[in-house]
């Protein structure tokens, strides 16, 4: 197969998306619509990849270096300064690419539910068509809004003119004589249901003497990419029809309830690749799952989870009703309980989460910890089979193993200047209630009594308390009642004495 050279369209505005931010920008499954698209281009195995930015250049040039959001790298950014329509975008590329001898692959950057699969058969479709291009095409339930696929007629293999006739079985390969947009079509032409999808492969050198021909002769008084589709046929070089299903794929996100439709759509595909794959999944309709993740057999996921990012998680987990994971690793035999927030962090095998625990970035929990009901951690690492079940804060602290960290227990990790460490060693026993006050180190096997303040390190084997003595104060309590209820008597006298004045 030739060279390759991929041109992304991400220079529109986006009007009706009624928004500051570029449309390729707004987030699908937590990421810009044209990070997917580039997911989907990394099946072509392209040799270069240029991006036309046009409106709010700066953020898309910014989110395009966002080695996060489009890991790939490798783009070379295109400026059209002027929206001047799809061909004027692809002439902007026109020097970048001098010297170029191959084909050029056109992708709109608002499509973000195109797989990789169908762009990488498209081009070895292309390859073989003897064409100087070919078009992708679809047929979506309603074609309203679509640039219109006008075939030639009696071309071989089937097909359909300008009169809308239904098209014949074979209509990959046949030939297309020009693409009508909906605003320019005739009330015959908009009979057609076949529609471009915005997605050409084109030869380089073709596609560039074309696009100088093009002129801005439509209601839009722009310049069509699609003009170069009649400029072959008036050339006898007709471009190849390519014909792909289902049409969701190729759709193009213009307004907001697109945009909710795509990311529903491309949930639903993650979703049913996982159940294939050997995972449970007891309600999809309400489970978000970030398509870069990777889920080991035999896990369970409960309503309303989302795993975000690339999160690698293990097998036979079950993680229950509205837990989040954010781009964190989790071993095998893992319980996550209802309502965990987990971000950036490690979780080893056995563990157990949860419910309402929170693991901040930078959180590491080794094999068989659990941490437990409003439990917090952050940049702190716990060691094989400690335990922390209730009310607690662990920040900034190295916990060894077979620790137990009592309910109500704080590492005081931030003096109003800095960060501290909170050292506590292997076997140590926290009493519920305790402060440790950073820096400290408990060493190993000691015991910290319940309801300590902690400033100052802890030898290993020994007991630390900083309690106050405690007093008792003989029949307090019973004379404090007695003085209450004589209280009450007067002042219900006092009341029934004024009542009968």
């Amino acid at each position: 197969m030739n060279a390759t050279a991929v041109i992304v369209l991400a220079a529109g505005k986006g009007t009706r998306m009624k928004s500051e931010r570029a449309k390729v920008l707004h987030p699908v499954a937590w990421r810009p619509m044209l990070a997917h698209v580039l997911d989907a281009l990394a099946a072509v195995k392209a040799s270069r990849q240029l991006v036309v930015i046009g409106h709010a250049a700066d953020s898309v040039r910014a989110a395009c270096l966002d080695t996060n959001a489009f890991p790939g790298g490798g783009l070379e950014l295109v400026e059209q300064r002027e929206q001047k329509g799809t061909g004027h975008a692809v002439q902007m590329t026109k020097d970048a690419l001098a010297g170029f001898r191959g084909t050029v692959l056109v992708v709109p950057g608002d499509v973000p539910l195109v797989r990789g699969e169908t762009l990488a058969a498209f081009l070895q479709f292309h390859a073989t068509a003897t064409a100087p291009l070919s078009v992708l095409t679809t047929r979506p339930p309603d074609a309203t809004g679509y640039g219109r696929i006008v075939r030639q007629p009696n071309a071989e293999g089937g097909g359909w003119g300008s009169g809308g006739e239904a098209p014949g079985n074979n209509e990959t390969g046949t030939r297309i004589a020009r693409i009508v947009e909906h605003r320019d079509a005739t009330d015959t032409e908009k009979l057609i249901n076949e529609i471009n999808t915005g997605i050409i492969a084109a030869d380089a050198e073709f596609l560039f003497k074309a696009l100088a021909e093009i002129r801005p002769d439509n209601s839009q008084k722009e310049l069509y990419l699609t003009d170069v589709i009649a400029i072959a046929a008036k050339a006898g070089t007709p471009g190849a029809v390519y014909a792909c299903e289902p049409a969701s794929e190729f759709e193009g996100i213009n307004d907001r309830a697109q945009l909710s439709r795509a990311e529903k759509t491309l949930f639903a595909r993650v979703a049913q690749a996982h159940m294939i794959a050997g995972i449970t999944i007891l309600d999809p309709a309400t489970t978000r799952i970030d398509p870069r993740a990777r889920i080991g057999v035999d896990t369970v996921l409960h309503p309303g989870v989302e795993i975000r990012g690339a999160c690698v998680i293990g097998a036979a987990n079950v993680i229950e009703t509205g837990t989040i994971v954010d781009e964190s690793v989790i071993g095998a035999g893992v319980h996550v309980k209802p309502y965990c927030v987990i971000t950036r962090a490690r979780a080893a095998d056995g563990c157990v989460i949860g419910p309402f625990a929170h693991l901040r970035p930078e959180a590491d929990l080794a094999e068989g910890v659990h941490v437990g009901n409003y439990v917090e951690v952050k940049k702190s690492t716990i060691g094989k089979g400690s335990k922390a079940n209730h009310l607690a804060y662990l920040g900034d602290a190295t916990i060894g193993s077979g620790v137990n960290v009592g309910a109500g227990t704080i590492t005081c990790n931030y003096d109003g200047f800095a960060k501290h460490r909170t050292v506590i060693e292997d076997g140590v026993f926290i009493g519920s209630d305790t402060q440790l006050v950073a820096p400290v180190t408990v060493g190993r096997d000691a015991v910290v009594a319940a309801g300590s303040t902690i400033t100052k390190d802890v030898p290993p084997g020994s007991l630390a308390l900083s309690r106050t003595k405690q007093t008792e104060i003989a029949d307090y309590a019973t004379k404090r009642k007695a003085r209450v209820e004589a209280k009450k008597a007067s002042d219900a006298g006092e009341k029934r004495k004024k009542g009968s004045q």
